[in-house]
């Protein structure tokens, strides 16, 4: 065979290979994949605005992880999702707070660290939760000379799972809940089965309201295993798969059981960003029935960007200034630019 015949015999073998690669990316991307679930009211629907989501209630107005500020997200700001995070206490309590000691919010600066794990209800239950919340009009501690009964009123002692649940379960069985179980081991597991419990027994109406994530594995596949009728976030491996799985388009074969993706707008592997604002990353989340869900939104743009995007909800420590952009946000060209501006400015950083 002459050389010329061997060159157009390998450039057709090339031009199929790349035929059948086009076809199976194209058949790969109309074969609809199967949904997680039928019902999930996480994802908004078609022409309105993504929830708000209270990010631990909302710290920057109110004492984050306290009723007060729960109250104030729901019903000063209005609200769809309140998000925190979960801790056992030493008799088996699950309380809300981000951290695994009280003492950013409730102690003095060189105070003994208060380890909730270490301590029962009842002694963390002594503690001023607001202690350390300055005003942020005036600077100053505004709740520090608040007596007990004051304290208790106003909802700034420490908070037990099922107390939010209650406070809200009688006037808005629409609300939604994002926790994230914080204990790992033996301690993760009884927190799981408390959540599970409490909304199957106590609360039936949030059991469909409510969406559960960890960073533990262990605790993701005991969550998986043993309480499989309760909504998951997804866990780091999963969020990761899914979106390097839509980059390549080849998502259809991303197991994903999920319900919620929650993503920062950006994320560094390795010194690389990846711009995570992308509309075919909601797309494609959506074709599975998956809410897509950007955390944490401190900034006006950003918050403005991600409406005109489409995110199904935004995580915030400032749900008035979201509530604020929300209600006053632009439609049409103007958010097509926002987001195309955004993309811009995140290729260039990354060149």
């Amino acid at each position: 065979m002459s050389k010329q015949k061997k060159k157009r015999r390998g450039l057709k073998i090339l031009l199929c290979i790349i035929a059948v690669t086009a076809v199976f990316i194209a058949v790969i991307n109309i074969i609809p994949p199967s949904k997680v679930t039928d019902n999930n009211p996480f994802v908004k629907k078609d022409g309105e605005l993504p929830m708000i989501a209270a990010h631990r209630g909302g710290g920057v107005s109110n004492p984050e992880n306290t009723l007060m500020a729960f109250r104030a997200a729901v019903n000063e700001y209005g609200i769809q999702i309140c998000e925190t995070d979960l801790w056992m206490t030493s008799d088996g309590h699950l309380v809300y707070s981000h951290d695994s000691t009280i003492n950013r919010m409730a102690c003095p600066e060189n105070a003994e660290k208060v380890v909730i794990a270490e301590h029962t209800l009842a002694e963390l239950r002594t503690y001023n939760m607001g202690y350390n919340f300055k005003d942020p009009d005036s600077g100053k501690y505004i709740y520090r000379d608040l007596s007990e009964v004051e304290q208790v009123a106003k909802g700034l002692k420490i908070l037990e799972f099922h107390e939010l649940l209650e406070e809200f379960y009688s006037t808005r069985k629409d609300l939604l809940f994002i926790v994230e179980i914080k204990n790992d081991g033996e301690t993760g597991f009884a927190a799981a089965e408390i959540i599970d419990k409490t909304l199957t027994e106590r609360f039936p109406d949030y059991k469909n309201n409510l969406v559960v994530g960890t960073f533990h594995p262990a605790i993701e596949d005991d969550l998986q295993k043993n309480h499989p009728t309760l909504m998951r976030g997804a866990s780091t491996s999963g969020a990761a798969k899914f979106i390097i799985t839509q980059l390549f388009r080849v998502n259809l074969f991303a197991d994903v059981d999920f319900t919620c993706l929650q993503i920062p707008m950006s994320y560094t592997i390795k010194g690389v960003k990846l711009d995570l604002v992308r509309q075919t990353i909601i797309d494609r989340a959506h074709r599975r029935n998956i809410a897509v869900q950007y955390w944490t939104i401190n900034d006006e743009d950003d918050m403005r960007t991600l409406i005109d995007l489409g995110a199904d909800a935004i995580m915030t420590d400032d749900p008035k200034l979201l509530k604020r952009s929300w209600t006053s946000t632009g439609r049409g060209q103007a958010g097509k630019r926002r987001v195309e501006d955004h993309e811009a400015f995140h290729s260039d950083k990354t060149k």
